[in-house]
């Protein structure tokens, strides 16, 4: 009994340095992800001027989250875990839920593109597969137009692919020819 304990004993002191190296490198991680996320920030609200401010938060969290993800992976590694079957589950997982939401990822990756180049903006009547009415609001998901009889949510998708015509614009000058 007595040789066991000290075979676990000696097993956890050759452990230790690997896992205080592990939890540095993921500390590391977690400040470098702090100081993309400011950075990324910036970088996309000047590229906006300061317009997309649901475009600079997301790009923010995903630069954030990778390398919070990276770091984890990174320090499982040098723990001594074997990550390459925990890589491959995670792709199999992002193919998989890919897959299952290219809808809403395509209208979430169209609200951005809407966000940033701004081809129509709230108060101007525009009308888009169908649907007219003037834009209430623009968010990363659906883009809300609003006629006198009704309100309708079109996926930002929808706006992406097909032809927008713009038949007021409201409190801009027109568009010169």
């Amino acid at each position: 009994m007595i040789t066991h304990a000290r075979a676990l004993w000696d097993q956890a002191v050759g452990l230790a340095p690997r896992l205080v190296l592990a939890l540095a490198i993921f500390a590391v991680f977690v400040l470098l992800a702090k100081a993309v996320r400011a950075l990324v920030k910036r970088f996309v609200d000047r590229m906006t001027h300061g317009s997309a401010s649901e475009v600079v938060r997301l790009a923010a969290s995903a630069a954030e989250i990778s390398l919070i993800f990276a770091g984890i992976i990174t320090a499982l590694g040098m723990a001594g875990v074997n990550v390459s079957a925990l890589l491959a589950a995670l792709g199999l997982t992002g193919f998989a839920l890919g897959f299952a939401l290219k809808d809403a990822l395509s209208s979430l990756l169209a609200g951005c593109l809407i966000l940033i180049y701004r081809p129509f903006r709230r108060g101007d009547r525009i009308s888009v597969a169908g649907c007219e009415g003037s834009v209430a609001d623009i968010n990363l998901r659906y883009t809300t137009l609003e006629s006198d009889e009704r309100q309708m949510l079109v996926p930002n998708a929808v706006l992406y692919t097909n032809t927008i015509s713009i038949i007021r614009r409201q409190n801009r000058p027109p568009v010169p020819s």
